[in-house]
């Protein structure tokens, strides 16, 4: 987070919720990498994606993964909040919209954006600045990556298959964001890991691709 937020506009509260990654991300099966070190990745760069954007003024993390918060410790300004009983993504939304107040204006965002852009993510905010509540769809266009909720507004979220149409239903406006925008390239499997490498992802999750390829080619080389 930056002293570059447009002037006269609030900052905003990001709530992430992210699954213990012992139990997140069962369908994303990549040859030669760990689940949960990726799906840990994929977490964390999306959490440094947000917290270095202008438009955010806080960052909460809803989260058991103990491992998580540790790796953590270079990203400045997170607040974590205890999940609690998991009883899924809206209610871990719930429980980080409780602990963020309706002072700011606040943004569900899910924590699986590896390649996540964080001028993407503020020139989402900044539309969604003028609008009640807002959505945005994921690449495929069915799912839902960020809703949003104005100062004073309960937010509001229905995540899982089919999320956008319900996210309309909910009253929300959909933003008018490009196709191949990073704030719609969400992860769940190993295609769409691909198509996010694709747009190039954080730090972390290059380490974890980089780290599987260079293994990859010395048990190659090693059988010749």
């Amino acid at each position: 987070m930056t002293d570059g937020a447009p002037a006269g506009r609030d900052r905003w509260a990001v709530i992430i919720p992210v699954k213990p990654t012992a139990l997140g991300k069962s369908r994303l099966a990549v040859a030669g990498i760990e689940r949960v070190s990726l799906a840990r990745a994929i977490a964390l760069d999306t959490i440094e994606a947000a917290a270095d954007c202008d438009a955010v003024g806080q960052v909460f993390v809803v989260t058991e993964d103990a491992a998580l918060i540790t790796l953590a410790f270079d990203i400045p300004g997170l607040r974590f909040v205890p999940e609690g009983d998991a009883r899924g993504i809206d209610a871990a939304v719930a429980t980080g919209a409780e602990a963020a107040g309706e002072r700011m204006p606040r943004a569900a965002l899910l924590g699986d954006l590896p390649a996540l852009r964080p001028q993407d993510l503020s020139a989402a905010l900044s539309t969604a600045s003028a609008l009640a509540r807002t959505v945005v769809a994921d690449a495929e266009g069915t799912g839902t990556t960020l809703v949003t909720a104005g100062a004073g507004m309960a937010l509001r979220t229905s995540f899982g298959d089919g999320s956008f149409a319900r996210h309309l239903d909910l009253g929300c406006v959909a933003l008018n964001v490009a196709p191949d925008s990073s704030l719609r390239r969400d992860v769940d499997t190993a295609d769409q890991l691909h198509s996010a490498a694709g747009l190039g992802v954080g730090r972390r999750t290059r380490a974890v691709l980089a780290g599987a390829a260079s293994e990859s080619r010395s048990v190659q080389n090693s059988s010749r």
